[in-house]
């Protein structure tokens, strides 16, 4: 970018675009209920609805990581959106839950080709270190921030037009941010025309990408952090609405529990932009979601005190998703292998969305109620703090330094 005011000003885009992206996930969490109605779906099917979307993601994270590469992240982020709008869209007319099933796995595609791309994307177009620290902590707020949103205002928009409407509403606005994509944010040029697409062999590209300990460390990391997000924060409405609060009164919790976490995203961001070492950053946050989650869920008797914890475990655990995409940058073993990084990381971080919320469903089923819920989450987050130092150490040795000085 020629000033940092255009950097700042297409970073804010971007992450409005992830925003509306994720209004997509965070639309099935306050659903449930209205969905468990209407079509008559089994708790584990509500787990799979909240984990579908990441199906993409686990499969094909790292073809979509390599495609953006080469074919250019603005085109492909293009497609995602149309082809997110077409999968809510379809998503409407579902008659029961095996429709809408499927449905939900063509918007994961959607997704994957909207968001994965958008790190690289900054990479490109934000050249101050600082600065483009500062909005890939930015881009890491766009999921809580969305999620949020659609959790606020999810329940009363249910009862206005119906969740069918809804999901249309909600195709709508992803071509709003299509267009507006399209519209400020032009097609990269060099002084000679528009830049072309890299005809560069992917084989090559793939195998220097999964040969470094980079791009491996920042997966299982996400791994270990995003599946335990999902699942907590993904039941939240489902757990208080069957303790009796109301629909506003779930969507507000459940908003904030989410939103929370945007502040410890945009929080790593400025640490790391400050010299801080993302080693330490990310064991606090494991360390807190560990803490958070045992409380959450064993101190039966106590609502104030477990949602507070529930805060701490969103707020601080924010800390992560927002370092690692600083690291993905980081540790990416070439400017031209950052999306394939990123790619990768995508892919297990939808590995832990996928597995954690049927997972945590099951524990539920089986020992009927949510109290050993901490169990599997305090195991994801001791692994964290184990990928925590892993990660410092090969930081320490980078090679490749855009943006996590």
């Amino acid at each position: 970018m020629n000033t940092a005011v255009e950097a700042r000003q297409l970073a804010a885009l971007v992450v409005a675009v992830g925003v509306t992206c994720a209004l997509h996930v965070g639309k099935l969490p306050v659903a449930i209920p209205v969905l468990r109605e209407a079509l008559d779906i089994t708790l584990l099917q509500a787990g799979f609805l909240l984990s579908l979307v990441q199906l993409a993601g686990m499969t094909l994270g790292l073809v979509v990581g390599l495609m953006a590469d080469r074919l250019g992240t603005r085109r492909v982020m293009l497609a995602g959106l149309v082809l997110l709008a077409l999968g809510s869209a379809l998503g409407a007319a579902a008659p029961d839950v095996n429709m809408l099933l499927l449905t939900r796995v063509v918007e994961g595609m959607g997704f994957l080709m909207a968001v994965l791309p958008a790190p690289g994307l900054l990479r490109q177009r934000v050249a101050h270190a600082p600065t483009l620290a500062r909005a890939l902590g930015w881009w890491g707020a766009y999921m809580p921030l969305g999620t949020a949103l659609a959790l606020l205002l999810g329940a009363p928009l249910f009862q206005l037009v119906g969740w069918r409407w809804a999901w249309l509403a909600l195709a709508a606005v992803s071509l709003c941010a299509a267009g507006a994509l399209l519209r400020w944010v032009p097609a990269a040029r060099v002084a000679n025309g528009l830049v072309k697409p890299t005809l560069v062999r992917l084989w090559p590209r793939l195998e220097r990408t999964l040969r470094a300990p980079g791009p491996w460390l920042v997966a299982v990391a996400f791994f270990l952090y995003s599946g335990q997000w999902l699942a907590v924060v993904g039941f939240l409405p489902t757990i208080y609405s069957q303790a009796g609060y109301s629909g506003a009164v779930v969507g507000m919790l459940s908003a904030l529990a989410a939103g929370i976490n945007m502040v410890g995203n945009i929080g790593a961001g400025r640490l790391l932009a400050r010299g801080m070492q993302p080693g330490w950053i990310l064991t606090v946050a494991y360390g807190a979601m560990a803490l958070g989650a045992g409380v959450a869920f064993a101190a039966q008797g106590h609502p104030v005190w477990q949602y507070l914890a529930v805060l701490v475990f969103s707020g601080v655990g924010g800390l992560i998703p927002g370092t690692l995409f600083g690291l993905a940058v980081a540790l990416a073993p070439g400017e031209d292998t950052v999306s394939t990084t990123v790619g990768w990381m995508q892919q297990f971080s939808s590995l832990g969305q996928f597995l954690g919320p049927p997972l945590v469903a099951w524990l539920a089923m089986r020992v009927g109620g949510w109290h050993w819920t901490w169990v599997a989450t305090g195991a994801c987050s001791l692994l964290g703090v184990w990928a925590a130092r892993r990660l410092q150490a090969a930081w320490r040795t980078r090679a490749f330094v855009p943006g996590c000085a």
